[in-house]
């Protein structure tokens, strides 16, 4: 509700060193403003527009918009909720960096967590 408190807080937080991102991007509260008001490393585009990439023609271009605005903005991409291998391609072609998703993996106890990090590259 004060958005100046929450940018200086935030402000005081990077400077310790922790990267913050703005997580759903695309809905819910998100805003554009946001992108400007507060110090931000990482946009996380919303699993609900990555799910319906395959599905709907504006699914895709709105995540491609997102993507060409953190990148003109020099944010770092993690795009939410791949289930599929065209998916997770189409979003390393428009330069995300970072994905989750079942297509990776499916939810898991700590020590698969722990075998899988030791065994499996990143995408």
């Amino acid at each position: 509700e004060d958005p100046e408190h929450a940018a200086g807080a935030l402000k005081k937080i990077k400077e310790l060193g922790v990267s913050i991102a703005i997580d759903d991007f695309g809905t819910g509260y998100s805003s554009l403003s946001y992108l400007h008001q507060f110090p931000l490393d990482t946009l996380k585009i919303d699993g609900v527009f990555v799910n319906n990439m395959d599905k709907s023609e504006s699914s895709r271009r709105i995540v491609t918009s997102i993507a060409q605005l953190a990148l003109s903005l020099e944010m770092d991409i993690v795009a939410e909720g791949i289930e599929e291998k065209s998916q997770m391609d189409a979003l390393r072609a428009l330069g995300c960096q970072y994905g989750q998703g079942f297509y990776m993996v499916r939810p898991a106890s700590a020590d698969d967590i722990l075998a899988l990090i030791e065994t499996r590259p990143s995408w």
